[in-house]
């Protein structure tokens, strides 16, 4: 059956996940999330390939949770919220339990949940032009998959995260520890791609067991277990909902995301 919002491709030992929703850059909708469960299903199960590379087509790699879908069929309650973010949640950090590598090749947009999905995976490569960010809390919402401390630390996870930072470039994503390396426009999925190549080399089973073996490290410290605190919070802040994200996106919904965008960045002093 083919893929309506990703495209999946092999490339020797490599399987090539592409964001396919240009338009949208590559925003998240219920259809890419179940599909990326399908894909991993697929790639999980082919002892051929021993690395994935996750990358948008376009310019952006992707802006997020489709909110668009959203305005157009709110959630209401706790109840229905819980299954929407469970959702959310279990197709990006699929990423991060896959047991096999798994490498985003970021350019343009990275953000919010867009940001989460580039962090799961186990390496990130960085064209030059990419921006990252969590704004989240700048339009009422909260953040779905708190990845952003257990790789940044605290002081910076609290400053990006409760500031609703969206404009960190490539190079200061690098300095702090998102990303591996920044690479010129262009070039991001081949290096991801020969990154990938490389691992496909190593025993499978090595490599299998040295993954499981680094993400039982931050098990041990934890992190499930916050992620999973995060995830309840964020539930009863959507489930409740707040008066910015309900003013959000009924601007969405009657003048188009692009008002509310810069309804929501109209309220905030402007940043470089």
């Amino acid at each position: 059956m083919p893929y309506e919002t990703i495209l999946c491709e092999r490339r020797g030992a490599v399987a090539s996940l592409t964001l396919n929703r240009e338009t949208r850059l590559n925003a998240m909708n219920a259809t890419m999330l179940h599909e990326f469960h399908r894909a991993m299903d697929e790639i999980e199960a082919d002892d051929g390939v021993r690395a994935v590379v996750l990358s948008g087509a376009g310019t952006s790699f992707c802006s997020g949770f489709d909110l668009q879908e959203q305005a157009a069929q709110p959630p209401s309650g706790t109840a229905q919220w819980r299954g929407v973010l469970r959702r959310d949640f279990d197709a990006i950090m699929r990423f991060w339990r896959s047991p096999k590598p798994t490498i985003a090749a970021v350019r343009g947009a990275c953000l919010a949940g867009g940001c989460e999905l580039a962090l799961a995976c186990d390496i990130t490569i960085a064209a030059e032009d990419a921006i990252f960010g969590e704004p989240e809390l700048r339009f009422g919402a909260g953040i779905v998959v708190m990845l952003l401390p257990w790789l940044v630390g605290p002081k910076r996870a609290k400053q990006i995260i409760l500031t609703g930072d969206d404009k960190l470039s490539a190079r200061r994503a690098e300095a702090i520890g998102l990303v591996n390396e920044v690479v010129p426009v262009g070039q991001e999925v081949e290096r991801a791609l020969a990154i990938a190549a490389d691992l496909a080399v190593i025993d499978p089973m090595a490599l299998r067991e040295t993954k499981r073996a680094l993400n039982r490290t931050y098990e041990i410290m934890g992190m499930g277990e916050a992620l999973e605190a995060a995830l309840d919070i964020d539930l009863a802040i959507e489930g409740e909902g707040t008066a910015d994200k309900r003013q959000f996106l009924d601007i969405a919904r009657r003048d188009g995301l692009r008002a509310a965008l810069a309804w929501r960045d109209a309220r905030f002093s402007p940043r470089n």
